[in-house]
C-alpha cells in the first residue's frame, strides 16, 4: 500500500468514532458466498487495510480466528482498545506481504480499503494465502449515489453534500477514483473463473449531523486538503454544519436524518 493517509493518531482517532460497520446484510452474503464455495468449517478470516476494525468485528461471530491487518500501528491501537473479541488479532502488514502459510486462509476481506492495494501483489499474495475454495470479499461504499432526508428538506441537503464534494475533488487520488468505478480494474484482473460483482447494494440508516461532519472529516481526500491549507479544511466542516442545521431549521448537531448509501462488493472463489 503505497499511499499512506491514515496513520496518524489524530486520523485514526477520527476514523474509529466516524466510520460505520459495513451492512449486516451485506456480510451475511458474504459468509453465505464462502459457505457455497468453500464450505464450513470457517476457520481463519484476513480483514486487509482494517483500520479501526468496524468490518474485522463484524466478521468475528463468524471465523475460528480473525486477523485484523493494517499498516498503522494507530489505527491498530484504536481497533484493539474495542474489548469483547477474543477471536480476533491486530497485526501490522500490508495486503502485497501477507504473513500467512501458503493455503491457509479461509476468506480475505477488505471494507473500503482494496482502492489502495497494490493489484498485481496483492492478487499474487492472494492467491497464494487463499485455501482451495478459499474467497476474496472486497466491499466499500461510493459517495456519488448518497442522499439525505429531513422532512421536506433533503433535496436541499443533498445540494450542500454535492457542493462539499466539489471542494474535496481536487484533492481525490487515482485509488479513491477507483474505489468510485467500484473496483472494475481490480475485478478484471482477478484471474478466479468464479467471481461475481454486486454492484448496488442500498444501506439505508440514520446518522446525525455531527457525525455525518466527521465521516467528512475521515476521508483521505479531505485530509489531503487539511494537510494544504488547514484553515479552509475547518471552515468546510464548520459551515457543512451550520448549513445542515441551518435547512433543516433545528440547532443540535446531534440530530438525526435518515441517509442513503449505495454499496458494492467483489467476490471471487480460488478453484478447487
Amino acid at each position: 500500500m503505497a499511499f499512506q493517509l491514515f496513520e496518524g493518531k489524530e486520523h485514526a482517532s477520527v476514523y474509529q468514532k466516524y466510520r460505520f460497520m459495513p451492512p449486516t446484510e451485506l456480510k451475511d452474503i458474504i459468509i453465505q458466498y464462502l459457505d457455497k464455495k468453500k464450505g464450513p468449517p470457517h476457520v481463519l478470516a484476513v480483514d486487509l487495510g482494517c483500520g479501526t476494525g468496524q468490518n474485522t468485528r463484524l466478521l468475528a461471530p463468524h471465523f475460528k480466528q480473525v486477523v485484523g491487518l493494517d499498516i498503522s500501528e494507530c489505527q491498530l491501537e484504536e481497533a484493539r482498545a474495542v474489548p469483547g473479541y477474543p477471536n480476533i488479532t491486530y497485526r501490522k502488514g500490508t495486503a502485497e506481504e501477507l504473513p500467512f502459510a501458503d493455503g491457509s486462509v479461509d476468506l480475505l476481506a477488505a471494507a473500503s480499503a482494496a482502492h489502495w492495494f497494490d493489484q498485481s501483489k496483492f492478487l499474487a499474495e492472494a492467491n497464494r494465502v487463499l485455501k482451495p475454495g478459499g474467497c476474496i470479499a472486497l466491499l466499500g461504499f461510493t459517495i456519488n449515489n448518497t442522499s439525505f432526508s429531513y422532512k421536506d428538506c433533503g433535496n436541499r441537503l443533498n445540494l450542500i453534500f454535492e457542493e462539499v464534494k466539489l471542494v474535496l475533488q481536487p484533492y481525490t487520488t487515482g485509488p479513491v477514483a477507483l474505489s468510485e468505478s467500484k473496483l472494475e480494474d481490480l475485478y478484471s484482473a482477478i484471474p478466479y473463473p468464479d467471481k461475481e460483482r454486486i454492484e448496488s447494494f442500498q444501506e439505508k440508516s440514520f446518522t446525525t449531523v455531527r457525525n455525518l461532519v466527521g465521516l467528512i472529516s475521515s476521508w483521505s481526500m479531505f485530509q489531503t486538503f487539511k494537510m494544504k491549507d488547514p484553515q479552509r479544511a475547518e471552515d468546510l466542516l464548520v459551515n457543512t454544519q451550520k448549513r445542515f442545521l441551518d435547512e433543516m431549521g433545528v440547532t443540535s448537531p446531534d440530530t438525526e436524518m435518515e441517509q442513503r448509501w449505495e454499496y458494492f462488493c467483489v467476490l471471487a472463489s480460488k478453484p478447487q
